[in-house]
């Protein structure tokens, strides 16, 4: 937060204002330096009794305050004060090296010029800047105005290594830059497929949904047709009746009013269990686990009216979760569905499916059995990827794959899968509260 809040002027700055921020913190940290680095000379000076310096040192410090808030004030500012604080170090620099002999070795401040100036001017006025300060060394021993203690040589020494120490700067600047700019490339690269990835997630989970609700609905189908067909009976057999003149009963007609309005709402109940289920809205409800798996059975039970398969639950100590109860019957609703397929294919006598829930600490252990004939070993390690399936054209191959997702990506957990030739066990901790 210092480091925001002190080098940065307190701006915040996007991914596109990088380099900008890295010269805000520049400019900032070369204000804050020389000034302590001024409050030195100044005392050293106070030491030597050498007054005459203290007063430009002072007014450095005081434009440099000034320079530093107005930073805070005006974002829009900064090429002003760059150009400002450039022009103050040049001239100061220059000052030193004029002024005094080199024993003194007041110059050797001049090397800190290009470490400072390179990087928090563009690249065009960094040049201009640092061509201006070769020359002015360059011409300081041949020129008549002031009189300065440095000979042609040791201008030219100055100038050289000058030159020298901004060309590898220069070009450590550059390395750097194109460093960042490799990072930028590979961040959107990486953003570029984050995005490709979450929409074929996107598209996954519709279609899954999709595949879902196309077995629900078949279940539907099933669920109410047998209610459908007995209202149908009823009401023909009243008007059968009446047709050929019999004389029906009132209470037959009370009774059969009365089936068909427990019936209406029978099958009204039906609807808003699917439609609970297919609730767009993600929300963390409070429900027992037991609840849960018992919707979940529901839901299957239509498809084992006429097959010899049983559904057995075991749960010797229900709990009240926080959970997302829609998204755990669609992975329950896809395992055993997948279970009841497999069973449908066979002809035994005993055809069983056994659900088992199991407390522990922080979870449920839920597992689904049936006394399938298994997945084959080489299919197993397949069974969770998009498209795969083992129905042929009869499966979609996303039920297992979303259901894994889910499991992933809002229970924390995974499915895990042990099969043989007697059958297959799916399994998965589901936690008893979601954060």
């Amino acid at each position: 937060m210092f480091n925001i809040k002190v080098f940065t002027s307190g701006w915040n700055f996007n991914e596109s204002e990088i380099d900008l921020r890295s010269k805000f913190q520049m400019i900032n940290i070369a204000l804050i330096l020389s000034s302590l680095s001024l409050v030195f000379g100044i005392l050293s000076n106070v030491y030597k009794e050498a007054y005459e310096i203290i007063p430009l040192e002072l007014s450095i410090i005081l434009v440099n305050i000034i320079l530093f808030f107005i930073l805070r004030k005006i974002k829009t500012s900064f090429k002003v004060i760059s150009f400002l604080v450039s022009m103050q170090f040049s001239f100061f620099f220059l000052f030193l090296l004029y002024a005094y002999p080199p024993e003194t070795l007041k110059f050797i401040w001049v090397f800190t010029y290009p470490i400072i100036l390179l990087y928090f001017q563009n690249k065009k006025a960094g040049k201009y800047w640092m061509t201006f300060m070769v020359i002015m060394i360059l011409i300081a021993p041949i020129q008549s105005i002031v009189t300065v203690y440095i000979s042609q040589f040791q201008a030219t020494y100055l100038s050289f290594v000058l030159i020298v120490v901004s060309v590898i700067i220069t070009f450590y600047q550059n390395k750097i830059d194109e460093a960042r700019e490799l990072i930028f490339d590979q961040q959107r690269l990486l953003k570029s497929q984050i995005d490709e990835l979450q929409k074929k997630d996107n598209l996954l989970s519709v279609q899954s949904k999709q595949a879902v609700m196309g077995e629900m609905i078949s279940m539907i189908a099933h669920q109410w047709r047998q209610p459908l067909s007995s209202v149908t009976l009823s009401i023909s057999d009243i008007q059968v009746k009446k047709l050929l003149g019999q004389k029906v009963e009132e209470k037959k007609i009370c009774d059969t009013l009365q089936n068909i309005s427990d019936t209406v709402v029978y099958l009204s109940e039906t609807i808003d269990d699917f439609q609970t289920y297919f609730n767009p809205n993600k929300e963390i409800n409070e429900i027992s686990i037991r609840e849960v798996v018992s919707k979940a059975i529901s839901f299957v039970n239509p498809r084992l009216d006429s097959s010899k398969i049983t559904v057995e639950l075991l749960c010797k100590q229900d709990e009240i979760i926080e959970t997302y109860s829609n998204e755990l019957v669609q992975v329950l609703l896809n395992i055993l569905n997948n279970a009841v397929d497999e069973l449908e294919k066979l002809d035994n006598d005993y055809l069983h499916i056994c659900v088992e829930l199991i407390n522990e600490k922080e979870y449920f252990l839920l597992s689904i059995k049936d006394n399938a004939n298994g997945i084959a070993k080489e299919k197993l390690n397949s069974i969770f990827e998009p498209y795969y399936s083992t129905k042929g054209k009869n499966g979609t191959g996303l039920g297992l794959y979303m259901s894994q997702m889910i499991m992933q990506k809002q229970f924390h957990s995974e499915i895990e899968v042990n099969s043989s030739n007697k059958g297959t066990d799916f399994y998965m901790r589901v936690p008893k509260k979601l954060s």
